[in-house]
């Protein structure tokens, strides 16, 4: 059986399983991707292991995106779609650009987009976007579930971001909320309806305890828009804030997950997922 399925049955926690970025940079390539895609695929390998130097230590991850579709062994030299992404909460932004060649994301600024800062590389996007993995060759699983979402729905298809025993995965551009166990109603719920905790696995910008936090509270209220943040961490628990001045301390505490594969192919292992076991309100607000 696949390790999605294995996942699903298993009942692993999705929330806080998330890619941690504080931005993330997404390259058009077409054709295939090997499983370090970045420098496994028609893009120049130098180039690729050159982006992921300038990206290393800056919170910002690469992804490789494509239109669904045949993906044939060919190489092209056309043009490239460039997304550039800030998850910064409250302030978030997204930015697109086309690029007449790949080389041109060697003139980002990789610090300032860490930093959530724009250096006006592209133009503003208004709209969300959701891309949804569907990198075969790191996760059979990606392929198998991911693609038939984004070719229904005319989605951009990525590279790995993580979890793919959670598949079908995606991500939700500019927040950073990665999802998983995704269908066709959930797909377009978030792209239409904004930010939703159901199957979140968390935002990027957080840790794995904000992260819990951040989608507990986020289910607690109904909340979709971009208006949480966490505040404080301590061993077991983490502070959310809602742009309002409400506050919430979230208890966290560690919950054993049956065995199951944390991939397809390897064998099943007992793991710990971290989840919420209470939340309690610290500052009201009068209305």
């Amino acid at each position: 059986m696949r390790c999605s399925t294995l996942s699903g049955a298993a009942g692993e926690p999705l929330a806080g399983t998330a890619a941690t970025a504080t931005a993330w940079l997404c390259l058009e390539q077409p054709g295939p991707w090997g499983r370090d895609a970045v420098v496994q695929s028609h893009l120049d390998p130098e180039l690729g292991a050159e982006l992921t130097r300038r990206a290393a230590g800056t919170g910002v991850r690469i992804l490789l995106i494509r239109r669904p579709g045949k993906h044939a062994d060919t190489h092209v030299g056309a043009g490239r779609r460039l997304y550039l992404a800030s998850t910064t909460p409250g302030a978030s932004w997204l930015e697109q650009a086309d690029l007449a060649a790949p080389e041109e994301a060697l003139e980002l600024d990789f610090a300032a987009l860490g930093e959530g800062r724009s250096t006006a590389f592209g133009t503003p996007v208004t709209t969300p976007l959701l891309l949804v993995c569907t990198n075969s060759k790191r996760d059979v699983c990606c392929a198998l579930y991911g693609r038939p979402i984004a070719t229904a729905l005319n989605l951009w298809e990525c590279t790995h971001t993580g979890g793919h025993r959670f598949a079908p995965t995606g991500i939700l551009l500019p927040t950073g909320h990665l999802y998983g166990r995704l269908d066709h109603q959930l797909a377009e719920r978030v792209v239409t309806g904004g930010i939703t905790a159901d199957r979140c696995r968390g935002r990027s910008c957080f840790t794995a305890r904000g992260q819990v936090a951040e989608v507990a509270v986020r289910a607690r209220l109904g909340e979709t828009r971009d208006v949480l943040t966490v505040v404080a961490e301590t061993a077991d628990s983490a502070t959310v804030r809602h742009a309002d001045g409400r506050e919430w301390r979230v208890t966290l505490a560690e919950q054993p997950v049956p065995a199951r594969p944390a991939s397809c192919g390897q064998f099943p292992d007992v793991a710990v997922a971290l989840v919420a076991t209470a939340i309690d309100e610290l500052v009201r607000v009068c209305r």
